[in-house]
């Protein structure tokens, strides 16, 4: 039987390019293709756990993101006022001692992923997606938004939460939810007493604050309210202070420092899950296209690279797209599962005020189990 050797990823964010680059590994001509021209990344920064260090050991990255990140371990609980009240254990997942946690601002990691992309045979086209996808016996032909087309042994769709590849498989399934929680976020200058991740609750919201370097941390506040209606930028710093009154510690200063320069973005959290299988003839959905979570774990960028190394040890197995698409499935389904429906469950508990100590229970048993191997 002839294997597998040309494969199509839609979608160039961590997914993406990770899965380009594990399945070039395993001897494939890869086609990348993003539907923006300029390859543009959004967001703040975010946290990494230890099992998305062990799953950037495995891509070959890990060294590169230590250098411009900030990686230790523990999460700091502590109460409105900012006085500490405990500390969960964040295990390790790999050999070689590797850290806890970590963080990292998201164009750092973008640059270094697609740097690495660059410099492989890998074909990169931009401002370009899928207009249909038709699986064959023995190939998946496709048809692009720019006119042009071709022809690969499988098909990957990796092109995130409202992804197109998904509604032309699976027209049927789910569509992303709004959830209840709207999250803040705000990049600004690390203070040395920030040492760890550190989580403030017990306040009408949760705050959180995450190192990504040296010199750079980033807030994230969750809010429980309906969906809000979209803030101009001026706005937005004068509704964040409003929301951080009565929090005291370090997110005083913070929010007294709020500002026209003040780098803000604010987001509506939706998500969902996409029950088995991801998967259609010869085309295949990986990370938040399959099972975009809430970042209450911090996994959903771990989850994304995990997929790209499954599919690429799976594809150096099976020989025929039906069997590396079962492998993959059997060895992601429930793990995945386990962190969008976890995740969704520490928001339920935020929203209606569980205790701290609920919160915290099932993020330290969710992070226990995803320390196990993939």
């Amino acid at each position: 039987m002839t294997r597998i050797r040309t494969a199509l990823i839609v979608g160039g964010g961590i997914a993406g390019m990770s899965a380009a680059l594990e399945l070039h590994n395993a001897g494939f001509e890869v086609d990348l293709i993003d539907l923006d021209p300029y390859w543009r990344v959004y967001g703040a920064g975010i946290t990494i756990t230890g099992p998305t260090l062990r799953a950037f050991q495995g891509l070959g990255i890990l060294d590169e993101v230590v250098q411009h990140a900030y990686t230790g371990n523990g999460i700091q609980i502590c109460n409105v006022e900012g006085e500490p009240i405990d500390l969960v254990p964040t295990p390790s997942a790999g050999a070689g001692n590797l850290p806890g946690c970590g963080g990292i601002m998201r164009p750092v990691l973008h640059r270094i992923l697609s740097d690495r992309v660059k410099r492989c045979p890998i074909r990169v086209r931009l401002g370009v997606t899928v207009e249909t996808l038709a699986s064959g016996d023995d190939r998946i032909d496709v048809s692009f938004s720019d006119g042009t087309s071709g022809s690969y042994e499988i098909a990957i769709g990796a092109d995130g939460l409202f992804s197109r590849v998904r509604n032309l498989i699976l027209p049927n399934a789910p569509q992303p939810e709004y959830t209840g929680q709207t999250c803040w976020r705000l990049v600004a200058p690390r203070p040395p007493s920030i040492e760890r991740r550190t989580f403030f609750l017990g306040g009408k919201v949760k705050v959180g604050l995450s190192p990504v370097s040296k010199t750079e941390m980033y807030m994230f506040l969750l809010q429980t309210t309906p969906r809000p209606p979209h803030l101009p930028d001026e706005a937005l710093p004068g509704k964040l202070a409003t929301l951080l009154e009565g929090y005291g510690g370090p997110l005083e200063h913070i929010r007294k420092s709020l500002g026209p320069r003040s780098r803000i973005v604010m987001r509506p959290l939706e998500a969902f899950f996409l029950p088995k299988p991801w998967h259609v003839g010869r085309c295949l959905l990986i990370g938040d296209a399959a099972h975009p979570t809430t970042p209450h774990l911090a996994s959903g960028a771990g989850m994304a690279v995990e997929d790209a190394l499954v599919l690429g040890q799976e594809a150096a197995r099976h020989a025929d797209a039906a069997s590396l698409f079962e492998g993959f499935m059997g060895r992601r389904y429930n793990r995945c599962r386990l962190v969008v429906e976890n995740s969704m469950e520490i928001g339920r508990r935020e929203q209606r005020g569980a205790p701290a100590s609920d919160q915290t229970q099932l993020v330290e048993e969710s992070l226990i189990a995803l320390a196990d191997p993939i």
